[in-house]
């Protein structure tokens, strides 16, 4: 059973830092394997977007145009966890962050790729 715990979300001003962790268990069974980590988000009345993405057994990543230069996505493999350095929040980063599991060997940043999901970590950024 995949489990992912999502935390380091809050408050921050606009042009400030935050880094979300994510904890991981059970991605890999004797029945399964999960490939690819990534984090989405999902602002109020709209739907949820990709934001990054990174392969578990490799270091290939992938970025939204919309974080690129500002985000960093890193995982430790040896403490199972998946990060998000987040630099010059803005505004519109407003949202709560979900941490994403797949089992696909080639995902692209859609929902529909990703089979399990945490619970999410809310992110807010003022003016």
């Amino acid at each position: 059973q995949v489990q992912l715990v999502e935390s380091g979300g809050g408050s921050v001003r606009a042009g400030g830092s935050l880094r979300l962790s994510c904890a991981a268990s059970g991605l890999t069974t004797s029945n399964y394997y999960m490939y690819y980590m990534a984090w989405f988000r999902q602002a109020p009345g709209k739907e949820r977007e990709g934001v990054a993405s990174i392969s578990i057994y490799g270091s290939s990543t992938y970025y939204t145009d919309s974080v690129k230069g500002r985000f960093t996505i890193s995982q430790d493999n040896a403490k199972n966890t998946l990060y998000l350095q987040m630099n010059s929040l803005k505004p519109e980063d407003t949202a709560m962050y979900y941490c994403a599991a797949s089992g696909r060997l080639d995902p692209t940043l859609r929902v529909n790729d990703y089979n399990y999901w945490g619970q999410g970590t809310q992110v807010t950024v003022s003016s």
